[in-house]
């Protein structure tokens, strides 16, 4: 009876079990549907949209500076979705983050075939930039505004929601800038555009900025955007004040801006790849990577990056420790006379020298976070070249304050670029000719007694091989000046 019993305990549990596992199973599909329902559903009649796609060497950055810029337009409670148009090989964890921690409408997309690929100006890095046209395809909206991640936002441009069937800026006087402009969403354009990408519509750069141009050929011929003070919405084409895309070369001049048409909004950076503002090396080479990287810190912050940044410090200062420690023998061994079997190598271990100088000032910069704040970067950079540099004068038996003399130098080029007090960037710019001009000499005398120390510790080596017989190492060593 007890066993019988038991079994039908057990039977019960199981059937408990298989209920409890279906009930589940539609709770969560439940979940996911009304996840899905409303990511994909939109809450304004008006949306901001910048794109991501894969295959650059950069998507990383990219990913951090779109991530920037949805957070810093949320923070300025602007009156729109928030939409990042994502090819489909985007990592989901990027996507993930972009919808639950961001607040953004993700919509996947497939890429969109660049037929320009060959022509002898393309350039790779914009192979996929026509996924750019998929803002037409935002049917859902009145209005988007499609912006480039490294727009930087001064302040809410909801106005320009008010702007007709297609709107840019100029920022070349014959040329409109695709970085940011307005377009009213189309079926019947985008199924245009893509036929005309197919057929190989006359583009001059291949990218996004020659087909968009030339799909609007007359933008420049057509009137200038003010958004009207009732609220209306305009039809028809129209050109945007320069103030809604500044140009962050204007900047430079004259360390101020003075963009009399239009309100001083976004800034835009269209300058070398290698020098955007999320980089940290940008600053203070260009004063306004300080301005981006401290909206990222009021928003998306660096915890990203701490962890690896915290082991780098931990690193040099282990290094350090090491050297402090290993000093007095590293000396011994390099005053010691090799023995006879190796002493054919001290020349070229001599040679060595002058590259671990060389790498210990180029590791660093190769190893540092590429988004880190430009204060911790620089920070990491001279630390880093500083424990380097320090190593190879104990290895090597060099002058330490010669071989420490160029992270001094950088430090001190850093001060005079980053100094705030400047009337203009011509001023900006002589100062810095002219600390270079001053700072040359000093860093010529210490590379020369590094030469020096160098070719003495080979002759050195070169006297006592020939006094016990040994041939004198080839003379192409021992010329270092």
């Amino acid at each position: 009876m007890r066993d019988l019993e038991t079994m039908r305990i057990g039977g019960v549990l199981r059937i408990l079990t298989v209920v409890l596992v279906v009930l589940a199973a539609e709770v969560v599909e439940e979940s996911a549907a009304e996840y899905t329902k409303a990511k994909t559903t939109t809450k304004h009649r008006n949306a901001y949209a910048s794109m991501m796609y894969m295959g650059t060497p950069r998507d990383y950055e990219f990913y951090v500076a779109t991530r920037v810029l949805i957070r810093s337009l949320g923070k300025l409670n602007v009156d729109a979705d928030l939409v990042v148009i994502a090819s489909r090989d985007v990592p989901v964890r990027w996507v993930r983050a972009l919808e639950q921690e961001d607040g953004a409408r993700v919509v996947s997309v497939d890429n969109v075939n660049n037929p320009y690929r060959n022509q002898s100006n393309f350039d790779k890095r914009f192979k996929l930039t026509l996924n750019k046209l998929y803002a037409w395809s935002l049917v859902d909206y009145d209005r988007v505004v499609m912006l480039d991640s490294d727009n930087l936002f001064l302040q809410k441009t909801d106005e320009l929601f008010q702007c007709g069937q297609f709107c840019a800026v100029f920022i070349n006087p014959c040329i409109f800038h695709t970085g940011l402009f307005v377009l009213e969403p189309s079926k019947r354009v985008f199924d245009d555009m893509i036929n005309e990408v197919r057929v190989g519509r006359k583009n001059p750069d291949g990218a996004d900025q020659g087909f968009i141009g030339s799909f609007f050929p007359d933008l420049l011929n057509q009137p200038m955007f003010y958004p009207p003070s009732n609220g209306s919405v305009l039809d028809g084409n129209y050109r945007l004040p320069l103030g809604y895309q500044m140009d962050a070369s204007y900047y430079y001049l004259k360390l101020r801006w003075s963009i009399p048409c239009g309100p001083n909004s976004v800034i835009t950076f269209p300058g070398a790849s290698w020098l955007k503002p999320w980089y940290w090396w940008s600053w203070p080479v260009l004063p306004l990577g300080l301005q981006w990287h401290e909206q990222r810190r009021r928003t998306l912050g660096y915890g990203a990056e701490m962890p690896l940044v915290l082991i780098e410090i931990l690193l040099c200062l282990g290094i350090l420790t090491m050297i402090r420690l290993a000093r007095p023998n590293l000396i011994k061994l390099s005053h010691r006379r090799l023995e006879k079997p190796a002493a054919s190598f001290q020349p070229a271990l001599k040679l060595a020298a002058f590259w671990s100088i060389i790498i210990a000032y180029s590791v660093p910069f190769l190893i540092i976070p590429t988004t880190i704040h430009p204060f911790l970067g620089w920070l990491l950079y001279l630390l880093g070249s500083s424990t380097l540099s320090f190593l190879a004068a104990t290895v090597f038996l060099l002058p330490i304050l010669s071989v420490l003399l160029p992270s001094a130098g950088i430090f001190g080029v850093l001060l005079v670029m980053a100094y705030p007090w400047y009337s203009d960037g011509v001023v900006r710019g002589l100062c810095i000719f002219l600390y270079a001009f001053c700072v040359a000499p000093v860093l010529w005398t210490a590379v020369v007694r590094i030469a020096a120390a160098i070719q003495s510790s080979i002759d050195r080596d070169a006297f006592f091989l020939v006094k016990s017989g040994e041939t004198s190492p080839s003379s192409r060593f021992n010329k270092w000046c």
